[in-house]
């Protein structure tokens, strides 16, 4: 039976991950600095959890000197929506947290080469790495995998997960650590963040959507609204994580939807879900490149697959558990 250590347990992307592992049969350790929000830790299937912060050395080495893994999949990260990232108000920690458990994941397996031929590692980098100047046309941005360099991205948190791309390809070159290094585009789905400033525009949108009354209302979007993205359902992501990491590639490889919307287009589908008449009002705000979608045509050729579940039918379990969650907090209230 094959041994995994999620890093990163405690958030959205890690919890779905870890059930995944142990629906097929892994033994998951968890691991994270805090305990999943929306989720016990007892539904995580973990067979153990530890609390613990990863960008300390120490931990790396407590943890792999108690237990022997095959695959570690690093998602831990300090990071957000467009809210969280793009204002530049949180770029010294944004980067330096997330760059430490890099570092420190590295540094003790460079300390522990003996551990390096039997281990695979996964690492999820982001699309935020993509030049500025490649999404500036909402229709046509340009992310092929690529096409990162030269590089300029959009953010601070872009500029941190190129660096630690760069840190994993060279643990590759330099000790043959079998890396995977995948770009994620917007994960969305139940069991997410969707309220406190951290959460991402699906998230956002159901919440606000949800939280006005069944006739509706009206809500603030940043922008006019006519910025694209994709957005990929948790259940194709961990899809294309376990495809990716049985293949016989190292990436960087883009996992994301190609179906590209706007925001407006997006806040009209969860206004259908809803049933409520929703009205839009643009206010200024953070809203990042113009344009951004998912090159899929190298996870096509390298995998053999790619995403294609429709954007609306992720969207429709979202909004579900988002609006169960705001209404069980109205109950609470009463």
């Amino acid at each position: 039976m094959k041994r995994a250590l999620v890093v990163g347990a405690g958030g959205f992307i890690g919890g779905h991950l870890c059930r995944k592992l142990h629906k097929e049969g892994y033994r998951v350790h968890g691991v994270d600095i805090k305990a999943p929000e929306f989720c016990p830790k007892e539904g995580l299937g973990c067979e153990k959890f530890f609390t613990m912060d990863m960008a300390i050395p120490y931990n790396w080495t407590f943890i792999f000197q108690m237990h022997k893994y095959d695959e570690i999949y690093q998602l831990a990260a300090d990071m957000g929506g467009a809210g969280f990232i793009f204002t530049g108000e949180h770029d010294v920690e944004v980067m330096i947290n997330s760059a430490r458990i890099n570092i420190a994941l590295c540094k003790t397996l460079t300390e522990n080469r003996e551990l390096i031929p039997d281990l695979k590692v996964f690492y999820s980098s982001s699309a935020c790495v993509y030049p500025q100047e490649n999404q500036k046309d909402n229709e046509f941005p340009h992310t092929a995998e690529h096409s990162a360099y030269p590089a300029n991205p959009d953010s601070e948190y872009g500029w941190e997960k190129l660096f630690s791309e760069r840190l994993y390809f060279a643990m590759n070159r330099n000790y043959g650590l079998n890396i995977r290094v995948c770009r994620f585009h917007n994960v969305f789905g139940p069991y997410g963040t969707y309220t406190g400033g951290r959460e991402k525009a699906p998230a956002a949108l159901c919440r606000k959507i949800a939280s006005l009354p069944p006739e509706g209302g009206t809500i603030d979007i940043w922008g006019d609204g006519e910025q694209t993205r994709s957005f990929i359902y948790i259940d194709e992501a961990l899809e294309a994580i376990r495809r990716f990491m049985n293949a016989n590639f190292h990436g960087p490889l883009n996992i994301g939807s190609s179906e590209m919307v706007t925001i407006n287009e997006l806040v009209g589908m969860i206004t259908l879900i809803s049933g409520k008449n929703v009205n839009l009002h643009h206010i200024g705000g953070p809203i990042g490149v113009r344009g951004r979608n998912s090159d899929n045509r190298l996870i096509q050729e390298k995998l053999g697959w790619a995403p294609s579940r429709p954007l609306f039918a992720g969207l429709q379990k979202t909004y579900k558990w988002i609006e169960e969650c705001i209404n069980a907090e109205k109950t609470k209230e009463k």
